[in-house]
């Protein structure tokens, strides 16, 4: 079985068509995995759609035939043709794949390198995935050891001291449309997401009332409470009413199409500052001049400060995911290797038991020597099978590993392999500060 990734994000497509692949809905991403698995070859597979991505990844024994399957997926779905799709997308194979996952769970991937957001994304792509059947063994052992590397990633570098997210870099360039000061005024927030918390508690910090909009009042009032002083929450039917009256507003939900459009404009004589963080976007073009809209990909300014003052720190992260990835296909061999020996020692002793059953029946060995016989045999069986035992524990770490051990598995008619038994850990902390 191989890994295989397909990737669409920031460095290779612009909104307009992130917004066509987006998966907004469980429903949909259902469907989608689902169809993937029935495909030939495939046998577990998981979906990450984000702001600034949407990624397949993939176990399966026939990549070309994988690949196929997602671009015939993504093309139904967005509308795209295959060609466009096959030309816009970033593939990666096996050990490309694992690299790739350990930098996007690592958050070097991100449009705002260091930033924490897309940790908890990928948990969540994770848990829908394994807890629908979608994945188990194969991708749970390649999302278990991501989050170990991103866990040493956070802990021996600063990629992520004082990290700027999207959400962040968005007030940022609020405070700087606005004259460096938002201290006084009002911002909008629509969505009860964790982008929009992030967003009231940036807006807070830098002395900005805030207004929640949220279909769910409960959950518009999970992140006034979570933000504190300073946040009210409305009702959404009331935003036509208040995008007229406020100069700032955020938007985020999970909406598949414009929640803000024209028809909700109404003239007004100063200027307006929309910050639309959703794909697909909330936003519609406005032809009011006095509205100023920004875009997840408009923050790039803002996002290549934030890569150049990180780009040290991304060198020793890249560093540690390079060397994670290495470990991992060691251990992946490691965990081969060591149910196949457990395999062939109980083979030897089922032979050798049987052997003595028949030599007491028989009348060769006397019953009360049998216990005695027993451990001769065992120790005789151990001996022998040291050095093959320590060689095959040795071939582990070499490139020449897979062919041995299916030389030995097929010598010794053995399939067996050994199940992970924490399957669903992710080691990667989330912490509650703002990010």
């Amino acid at each position: 079985m191989q890994y295989v990734v397909v990737s669409y994000s920031h460095k290779n497509t612009d909104i307009e068509v992130r917004e066509k692949l987006a998966f907004p809905d469980e429903e949909i991403k259902r469907e989608a995995l689902e169809t993937l698995l029935k495909t030939e070859g495939i046998n577990e597979a998981m979906l990450l759609s984000t702001c600034n991505r949407v990624e397949f990844l993939v176990s399966t024994s026939i990549p070309s035939s994988a690949l196929h399957a997602i671009f015939e997926i993504l093309h139904k779905h967005s509308g795209l043709s295959i060609e466009e799709l096959e030309g816009r997308a970033d593939v990666y194979e096996d050990e490309g794949a694992v690299h790739h996952v350990f930098s996007v769970a690592s958050s070097l991937d991100s449009l705002v390198v260091g930033e924490t957001q897309i940790a908890g994304q990928l948990k969540d792509a994770f848990r829908f995935a394994f807890e629908n059947g979608y994945c188990s063994q194969k991708i749970s052992r390649l999302i278990h050891y991501a989050f170990k590397c991103a866990a040493e990633v956070r802990n021996t570098t600063e990629i992520s001291k004082n990290p700027v997210s999207v959400a962040g870099a968005a007030v940022s360039q609020a405070k700087e449309v606005m004259g460096g000061n938002l201290g006084g005024f009002t911002g909008l927030v629509v969505g009860a997401g964790e982008m929009s918390e992030i967003v009231a508690k940036h807006l807070v910090a830098n002395g900005c009332n805030v207004i929640i909009f949220n279909r769910s009042m409960e959950n518009a009032k999970k992140i006034a409470d979570a933000v504190g002083d300073h946040v009210d929450i409305e009702p959404f039917h009331t935003l036509a009413e208040y995008i007229n009256r406020y100069r700032l507003l955020f938007s985020a939900t999970g909406a598949p199409h414009p929640i803000i459009t024209e028809e909700m404009v109404e003239p007004a004589t100063f200027e307006r500052h929309w910050f639309d963080l959703a794909v697909p976007r909330d936003i519609e073009d406005m032809s009011d001049e006095t509205i100023n809209i920004y875009a997840v990909d408009d923050l790039k300014e803002i996002v290549d400060t934030n890569l150049s003052m990180r780009k040290e720190q991304a060198r020793k992260a890249y560093e540690i995911v390079g060397r994670y990835t290495i470990e991992f296909f060691k251990w992946l061999q490691t965990l081969m290797i060591d149910p196949l020996i457990k395999d062939i020692r109980e083979q030897a002793r089922k032979a050798a038991m049987a052997e003595i059953e028949r030599a007491v029946k028989k009348g060769f060995i006397p019953p009360e020597t049998q216990k005695n016989v027993e451990r001769l045999v065992h120790n005789a069986f151990n001996k022998f099978l040291h050095t093959p035992t320590k060689q095959l524990r040795d071939v582990a770490e070499q490139p020449r590993a897979d062919t041995i051990i299916e030389a030995m598995k097929y010598i010794f008619k053995t399939d067996t392999e050994v199940k992970m038994v924490d399957k669903y850990k992710c080691e990667f902390v989330m912490k509650d500060d703002i990010r």
